[in-house]
């Protein structure tokens, strides 16, 4: 009888051997000691550094900034978000379209005065704006709207009137010149705007959905919004602490001794930092080295030029319509902010 071969082959012996050489599942890495010693090391290193560094008075004037114009502005910010949701949710969008006149051209600044008593924050404008398209309102009303709601709403002039306290005319300022800008972007859009710059898009339905719970979409919005500006506040305190600390005196006074660079300055920086409109007044007052006509331009351009804004209008109404209305927005802005600026302030 033939014996059979049970000696094992090369190939699985050199697996044995591989095998065996593999660290088991329970077994601590070959460099274990020095693992442990840098995870012991390092960020006891990093808190002292830390610690040391948050002792040091440019960091205490940063801290103090930064906290301040956080705490200054969060109730604004939480009063005004619940207020959208609010809106967002037990509001109709078909209210909107009744209570327009039927000529666009009287729609316009009757859709830039809604925003006076209709609060909503810069990302909830705009798939308002698409929504009130979508149900007949003319675009020429909608951007308006667009523009004017969260730069004119009672929550953002209160905090303004509580950033610039015994400046009454900064508050009138901000209004006027922010109406004026929506009413005139609105008109030029009736005189310039063409349909082919709006892509075709689905309306997004921002109110109640049939059959939903009304509260349910209430503290979704509420939740998704005050995050989401949040986020947007807590950064833009940081920046304007940063800029107040980090920026060499000698350069702000480069900007703020031109009347025309503080404000293109600004306006510019307005579009970088994307603070909430309930909060860029504190941010704003923050900004002692510029002039009031600077800071009003900062808070006009910010609720309707920046680059979330701008990210929002490509997503919803198409890259064509965003860089011209952007840009034209922002210029009208300016102007508006200078001209309106320079009279009351």
């Amino acid at each position: 009888m033939q014996e059979t071969d049970i000696r094992p082959s090369a190939a699985a012996a050199e697996g044995v051997r591989a095998a065996d050489a593999r660290p088991s599942a329970g077994a601590l890495p070959r460099h274990w000691p020095l693992l442990l010693l840098g995870a012991a090391v390092v960020p006891g290193v990093l808190l002292v550094l830390v610690g040391r560094s948050l002792d040091a008075p440019a960091m205490q004037a940063w801290r103090t900034v930064c906290l301040a114009v956080t705490v200054q502005a969060l109730p604004f910010l939480l009063l005004g978000t619940a207020l959208s949701g609010a809106i967002n949710a037990f509001v109709p969008a078909r209210v909107f379209g009744r209570l327009l006149p039927k000529r666009a051209a009287l729609a316009v600044p009757v859709a830039g005065m809604a925003g006076v008593v209709l609060p909503g924050c810069e990302c909830a404008s705009v798939p308002v704006a698409n929504s009130l398209i979508g149900r007949g309102v003319t675009p020429a009303a909608a951007f308006a709207f667009l523009l004017s709601a969260p730069a004119v709403n009672p929550v953002v002039l209160t905090a303004t009137a509580v950033a610039f306290p015994g400046s009454p005319e900064m508050v009138v300022a901000r209004l006027l010149a922010s109406l004026v800008t929506a009413a005139a972007m609105g008109w030029l859009w009736l005189w310039l705007g063409r349909e082919e710059w709006l892509k075709p898009t689905v309306v997004r339905h921002t109110g109640h959905v049939p059959g939903g719970s009304r509260f349910t979409e209430f503290r979704r919005g509420f939740q998704h919004d005050f995050l989401h500006a949040g986020g947007f506040l807590v950064v833009g305190a940081m920046a304007a602490a940063t800029f107040n600390v980090a920026v060499p005196r000698t350069l702000l006074e480069t900007f703020a001794g031109s009347p025309w660079l503080s404000v293109l300055f600004l306006a510019a920086l307005a579009i970088v930092l994307a603070v909430c409109s309930e909060a860029d007044a504190f941010v704003a007052a923050s900004l002692t080295g510029f002039s009031p006509v600077a800071r009003l331009a900062f808070m006009v351009v910010g609720p309707m030029v920046d680059l979330k804004l701008i990210a929002l209008q490509a997503g919803t109404f198409g890259r064509a319509f965003a860089v011209r209305f952007s840009a034209a927005t922002a210029v009208v802005a300016v102007v508006c902010s200078a001209v309106i600026g320079g009279v009351l302030l």
